[in-house]
């Protein structure tokens, strides 16, 4: 089943997405991230050594710090963080520079839905740009499920009001050639049907979830190919984008 979308987007069809590199001259890494209306900077600080309060002798630590567009910080940035962080450090390898700590600004621009998900985009690309040691990349993408059952690839925040459930997930770069022969699996599970990430709100059937799942991953597979396109060496003015 079809919906009409305000905007004029199918079902499965993202908004345009935008990323640009080496944006921050005093941070070590940097990136902007942008789908459709939503942008969100990150900057990435590090690694620098561990305080007292992160201090381990076997691994990094990576830390994550919410700056929403407006007003203070509440529970649902903490969050985000939160969500942030345990992505980050699943797919950062930690034991290369260990009892140090990374830092990563995620700053708001403009929320126009998928937040989260364009956050979580942005912070991957600065870590890219930051040469911080990554056991693969990764992409992040919303879906949300209509109340006529249809799922609804990367909503604008309009969408994800009127929705009754939606899901974020975040999935690995489908690119195989960045791991070592012969480990094509994270936990258990070939590369390309692995999930970092999954968070869900609102009531969601398993067979709407696995529907989203499916969606999303078919999805994760255009904005792979989008962040390879948009991570080879850029000069601070260059910016790579795609419709």
């Amino acid at each position: 089943m079809e919906i009409d979308r305000v905007d004029g987007r199918t079902a499965n069809q993202l908004r345009p997405l935008a990323c640009s590199r080496n944006i921050l001259n005093r941070a070590h890494g940097s990136a902007s991230w942008s789908q459709g209306d939503t942008k969100v900077l990150a900057a990435v600080y590090g690694p620098k050594a561990g305080t007292k309060k992160n201090e381990n002798p076997e691994k990094a630590c990576i830390e994550v710090i919410w700056k929403p567009k407006t007003g203070q910080i509440g529970k649902p940035e903490k969050e985000y963080e939160m969500i942030v962080k345990r992505t980050l450090q699943s797919i950062c390898v930690l034991t290369i520079n260990p009892n140090t700590t990374t830092s990563v600004i995620v700053q708001v621009v403009n929320d126009d839905g998928s937040l989260l998900p364009c956050a979580i985009n942005a912070a991957c690309a600065a870590l890219v740009d930051a040469g911080i040691p990554l056991k693969h990349l990764a992409v992040a993408i919303c879906c949300c499920l209509a109340d006529s059952g249809c799922v609804l690839l990367d909503p604008t925040k309009l969408e994800e009001q009127k929705t009754k459930a939606f899901a974020y997930l975040v999935f690995p770069n489908l690119t195989l050639s960045i791991l070592p022969e012969g480990s094509l699996k994270v936990e258990g599970e070939p590369v390309e049907q692995a999930i970092i990430t999954s968070v869900t709100q609102g009531a969601m059937s398993v067979d709407d979830y696995l529907r989203c799942l499916e969606r999303g991953r078919a999805a994760s597979a255009k904005m792979s190919a989008f962040l390879r396109r948009s991570l080879p060496l850029q000069n601070p003015s260059d910016s790579s984008k795609a419709g």
